[in-house]
């Protein structure tokens, strides 16, 4: 006789305290209502349609904010008027309405049910609130307990879903990480805890003076550890929870990640979809807005399903034969096989090889407990208890169609390379379980290239041959050329001068490199190689290395572009300008002589002349009685010539500071000294 169905309900499901508490009130004032009294509620109490209805029908209704103050108008003694607040709580200035209202007729009241754990977020922003602060908040910018509680905060406020938004915002600029007053981070109460760890510890590397205050529900906290549990040791879990729930909604989120065949459902009636089951151990979670009524009655509504499982398992046990196709779901799994429960007297056993031609893929990240698998039965035995059966029989056959369908429409299909033909004359693609060849000219690869480099590589191509036998033979080549024509068609689109690349040295010739920008070469001429006269092009770059170039100019008719490597910052006129301005004395080094002079290196790429009549302060017969090559000496920038771009330098307007200088030494002396007389003296 087979086993029961297991069916475990998690401790922490149904009401949350703070949806409990809200509850109660309004459960309380509706039986000591009296005759006349009105009760409402602000929005709906709580996120489940059926609770929300018995109050219906109880003679609760629901307002809006903007219905507040028409409500309180018609309150009078003989038909008061009572709105209780949702646990989500609400934004302050429909608080400060309600207070209002209720300070102006006493006949209009109102409860806040706010949780307090929501009210304890309310506290902290409005603590914290500063019209030049920010506030992040991980959460639903939508819920109105987000909404509720950015109200209270006058600054800057971004809310995030998950944390690659914030490192969006961040990259983008929306955030600065230069904020003069350290942010707030805070989280909707419900949010989910990984996401949360993640926010928190990429905040910290972001923001060192960052305020982090830990808001998540404890309760939130307590029901999704246990919903994570419970699910990695059930087969069938179910999820009881409106759908318009944020907390059920993570909740299902969390157990579909640790079991596959995860349903949320609002109520029992729900679950007959899915019967007859199947399943042998089955969890039971709910949203902290599922009423404990509404648990009660799936559990119930499992239990009836489970008194009659194992007869029913018994009498559904069908006979196998070879040759059937056949669907089971996995009850083991490890990197060698899989078993099935099939339905029938024996277990089915299906072999790593006869999964997928891969022998890298590990069955273990496959396929999971529970998951449903066709397959084709080779062999069945009775006596030892197992069936034989071959997934990729079934795959093949299941998918040979699509092969076909993606030759006559021109698809794109992806498959895997598994292994190279003999005589290395092309490769094999396993698509779908369906093997394509690929001839060695088809590849991609140039023609001496080792097309064993290409096995276990993800590739793209097209079917270009259907032959009999479910035969097919196909062209990786042809997507690469495809993609080359589209890619540079879209780049000669895009191009324009001025605009920058990062490309590749591809080759150079005597007068200059030719550069990858992506597909389509561009030239640097030598002359735009540097700012300096260089004798080879070898003497900036090299084959291979990856430079920026801006685009001085175009020509798509013939399909030409000129580059430049030449930049303003390493302009050697600007970075003079940038750090020298007449007046300045500068260490110069002597380069060149000429009869009217001698030229002297500023920076490098920018010479001053330092005349003959400025070398020396006595009258000289050329440079060189002064001055030799390679000699640094001290100069003063005399003038600046920026149109033409030439310095003129002098060493003679520096002799004769030092002349001056020392000339005015001796009465300095005396004066020294007559100073220091005086002070004996007294």
């Amino acid at each position: 006789m087979a086993d029961r169905i297991e069916v475990t309900v998690a401790k922490s499901s149904g009401f949350c305290s703070g949806v409990a508490r809200a509850a109660k009130y309004v459960e309380k004032e509706i039986a000591r209502a009296e005759s006349g009294e009105r009760i409402f509620t602000l929005g709906r109490l709580i996120h489940n349609d059926t609770y929300n209805a018995r109050l219906a029908a109880q003679g609760v209704g629901i307002i809006s904010p903007d219905e507040i103050e028409n409500i309180a108008a018609t309150a009078t003694e003989g038909s008061p008027v009572k709105v209780f607040v949702r646990a989500h709580g609400i934004e302050r200035s429909t608080e400060e309405k309600l207070v209002r209202c209720s300070e102006k007729n006493p006949h209009f009241t109102f409860v806040d049910c706010t949780c307090v754990y929501v009210k304890k977020i309310h506290k902290i922003v409005e603590e914290n609130n500063d019209k030049n602060g920010t506030l992040l908040v991980l959460g639903s910018r939508e819920h109105p307990e987000v909404v509720g509680f950015c109200s209270r905060f006058d600054g800057n406020v971004f809310v995030f879903d998950k944390c690659e938004q914030l490192e969006e915002a961040l990259k983008n600029g929306l955030l600065s990480t230069n904020c003069a007053k350290a942010p707030i981070l805070v989280a909707q109460t419900t949010q989910k805890l990984g996401e949360w760890e993640k926010t928190k510890q990429f905040l910290k590397k972001v923001y060192t003076n960052s305020q982090i205050f830990d808001t998540i529900c404890s309760v939130t906290e307590c029901r999704q550890i246990e919903a994570a549990k419970l699910s990695r040791i059930s087969d069938f879990m179910i999820v009881i929870g409106s759908r318009g729930s944020s907390n059920s909604a993570k909740l299902y989120s969390i157990c579909k990640a640790e079991c596959d065949n995860t349903v949320m459902i609002e109520n029992a009636d729900e679950m007959k979809q899915y019967f007859p089951f199947t399943h042998k151990k089955v969890g039971i979670v709910a949203g902290a807005s599922t009423p404990h009524d509404i648990i009660q009655e799936v559990e119930r509504t499992m239990s009836k399903a489970t008194e009659n499982f194992a007869e029913l398992l018994e009498t559904s046990l069908r006979p196998l034969n070879t040759g059937d196709t056949v669907t089971g779901y996995v009850t083991a799994v490890n990197d060698s096989e899989l078993q099935l429960d099939l339905g029938a007297k024996v277990t089915g056993i299906i072999k790593a090889d006869k999964i997928t031609d891969d022998p890298a893929a590990k069955l273990t990240e496959m396929f999971k407990i529970g998951d449903a698998v066709e397959a084709f039965v080779v062999r069945v035995s009775d006596v030892e208890g197992f069936a034989t059966l071959d997934k990729k029989r079934v795959d093949s056959d299941k998918n040979w169609s699509r092969i076909v369908a993606a030759k006559e429409n021109d698809e794109i299909l992806e498959g895997t390379v598994v292994e190279v033909v003999k005589g290395g004359v092309g490769v094999v693609v396993v698509v779908d379980a369906n093997r394509i060849f690929v001839h060695a000219s088809q590849t991609g690869l140039s023609k001496d290239a080792d097309l064993a480099t290409m096995v276990g590589q993800k590739v793209r191509l097209k079917v270009t041959e259907i032959r009999d036998g479910k035969r097919a033979k196909g062209s990786i080549s042809v997507i690469l050329r495809e993609e080359r024509r589209k890619a540079e068609a879209e780049f000669w689109a895009n191009i324009e001068e001025g605009k920058q690349y990062t490309g590749k040295v591809k080759s150079m010739t005597s007068y200059g490199a030719f550069v990858d920008l992506g597909g389509v070469d561009g030239m640097v001429h030598a002359s735009e190689l540097s700012w300096k006269r260089v004798k080879s092009p070898a003497d900036v770059v090299a084959i291979g290395d990856e430079i920026t170039v801006t685009v001085k100019s175009v020509d798509k008719e013939k399909k030409r572009i000129s580059l430049t490597y030449k930049t303003e910052e390493t302009n050697p006129w600007t970075i003079f300008k940038t750090n020298y301005a007449v007046g300045d004395i500068v260490a110069v080094k002597i380069v060149s002589m000429m009869p009217f002079g001698a030229f002297a290196e500023i920076v490098d790429g920018v010479d001053g002349l330092i005349h003959i009549s400025q070398i020396a302060m006595t009258k000289i017969a050329k440079p060189a009685d002064v001055l030799e090559v390679g000699q640094t000496v001290d100069a003063k920038i005399v003038e600046v010539d920026d149109e033409k771009k030439k310095v003129s330098l002098s060493i003679r307007a520096l002799l004769e500071e030092a002349q001056a200088l020392a000339e005015a030494m001796p009465e300095d002396e005396a004066a020294v000294e007559a100073v220091e007389e005086a002070a004996d003296a007294e």
